[in-house]
């Protein structure tokens, strides 16, 4: 069966923004789909994460398709560095990704070891990027980033700011239907 799972944001929870209809969405197209709540969400630990996300995952398979929310996504790059020689997932969408430490302290604990996108890309057949260009957050500079490193597929939005919510002190986005095209294209 195909799996998909969507990693949240910083201090959100699987009921926020656009992941409940991205779920929907991908039930419909028969993917299991889980949408964990990541431990002390308010102050952030790669540690914990990461763990979180091993756990829920099990066994990475070319049936599984990860979906990354901004600090989502350099949870997930941080699971496919981890991942041992031979294992891989189907695809990776990434969501306001970045790749830097932005400067906020909860956050710098995901940033102490270099990223190595080589050891990423062998991890997954494809990776999604989708950004938007005014995130009062993540520049766009981070889509050119991930095309060059991951070869990522990249989809700017135009006017969506961080593509989240109140946390972020901006009006709901709560449909993103390139999450779940990009998903089905990389599932065929």
């Amino acid at each position: 069966m195909k799996r998909a799972i969507i990693v949240h944001c910083w201090e959100g929870y699987p009921k926020y923004c656009w992941y409940p209809q991205t779920k929907k969405e991908l039930e419909e197209e028969g993917f299991e789909v889980e949408v964990p709540e990541m431990p002390e969400t308010a102050n952030p630990k790669l540690s914990g994460w990461l763990s979180k996300l091993k756990d829920i995952v099990q066994t990475p398979d070319k049936n599984l398709f990860l979906v990354g929310h901004s600090l989502g996504c350099i949870t997930i790059m941080r699971y496919l560095e981890s991942l041992k020689e031979g294992k891989k997932v189907g695809g990776v969408v990434f969501v306001a990704g970045f790749t830097d430490d932005l400067g906020y302290k909860e956050l710098t604990n995901f940033f102490t070891e270099t990223i190595d996108f080589e050891k990423i890309r062998e991890k997954s057949d494809s990776f999604y990027a989708i950004n938007s260009d005014d995130d009062p957050y993540v520049s766009l500079k981070y889509a050119d980033i991930l095309k060059e490193k991951l070869g990522a597929i990249s989809i700017i939005k135009h006017n969506m700011k961080h593509f989240s919510g109140p946390i972020d002190n901006e009006d709901s986005c709560l449909s993103i239907p390139e999450v779940t095209k990009s998903i089905i294209k990389m599932a065929r």
